[in-house]
This record gives structure tokens, C-alpha cells and sequence, in this order.
């Protein structure tokens, strides 16, 4: 079993997709550890706020199995990949961390860990103590040394 670390988002129909893939997630994992829901702007393109949050569990699945079902999710969520990397989605279902694994091929941890606020705060709230795998510091140590303010994030009017 390794303890697995997601992270989620949405910023089209936040609340019903996001509700809809912690659904599809508690039937395959059971319970869950959920995050605050943090709303932000989004990054990269003009849209609509986000909502995004962490969750976490124990996984049997490798982490190649467990990236192909959380893109079924995505896609039973209508999830569609455009070219564009940043643009509107229903909903993101990203593998953050897989126990101590590190697979750069897969990008697992996952960059997005310390570039976004989004991802850090949840996860630091998540797993204060626990240390990122390459970087060796913890998330909460992570977070008190992130230093980009032009990343707004708040925690939303809504939590699950």
C-alpha cells in the first residue's frame, strides 16, 4: 500500500464536478483525507476561478494504473484535452505524490508541488510533516518559504 496524494480541480460547474470525482474516488479507494477547497484565478489563460483542494489516500494500484483511472474520471466528467496546456476544465485529477516514488517520467512528484499555490497550501495542510521525496523538506517548510504573492488563493465559500 502506498499513501497517495491527488490533486484536484475545476473551474466549469466546480461544485457538481468535483462533488461528482470525490464520488467516483470514495467508491474505488473508500475513505478519503480531503483538504480545505481553496478558490483561485486562473493561471496561464483568462477564465474562470478555480476550486481546487488535496486528497489523499492508500492505494494498492501502481501509479500507472491509478493515472489511467483518474483520466477516466476526468473524461466521465466531460473532461476534453485541448493542445493548450492552461485552459478551462471540468474537472483535473493530477497524481501528486506515490509514497516515496520518483518517476520523472511520469512526473511523479509532481512539479505543479511547489510552482502553484494552489497544489502547496492544501498539500501542506494535508501532510505538514511529510517530506517531498527529491526535495527533502517538508510541505509545511515548502509553503512558509513559497514566495510567489501574485498567486492569489483563498478558501472558498464552498467545502465538500
Amino acid at each position: 500500500m502506498a499513501q497517495v496524494y491527488l490533486s484536484i480541480g475545476s473551474n466549469m460547474q466546480r461544485k457538481r464536478n468535483i462533488s461528482g470525482g470525490l464520488k467516483a474516488l470514495k467508491q474505488h479507494f473508500g475513505a478519503l483525507e480531503i483538504s480545505t477547497v481553496y478558490e483561485s484565478e486562473a493561471v496561464g489563460f483568462a477564465g474562470d476561478n478555480f476550486y481546487n483542494l488535496v486528497v489523499g489516500f492508500q492505494a494498492e494500484q501502481d501509479a500507472d494504473s491509478l493515472n489511467k483511472l483518474f483520466k477516466q474520471i476526468e473524461a466521465d466528467h466531460d473532461r476534453t484535452r485541448l493542445d493548450a496546456k492552461f485552459a478551462p476544465r471540468t474537472l483535473d485529477i493530477d497524481l501528486l505524490i506515490y509514497g516515496e516514488l520518483i518517476r520523472p517520467e511520469i512526473d511523479l512528484p509532481r512539479k505543479e508541488i511547489t510552482r502553484y499555490a494552489f497544489v502547496l497550501k492544501p498539500m501542506a495542510e494535508m501532510a505538514p510533516d511529510a517530506l517531498h521525496p527529491e526535495i527533502k523538506q517538508s510541505y509545511q517548510q515548502l509553503w512558509q518559504d513559497f514566495t510567489d504573492d501574485k498567486q492569489k488563493l483563498w478558501a472558498a465559500d464552498w467545502q465538500v
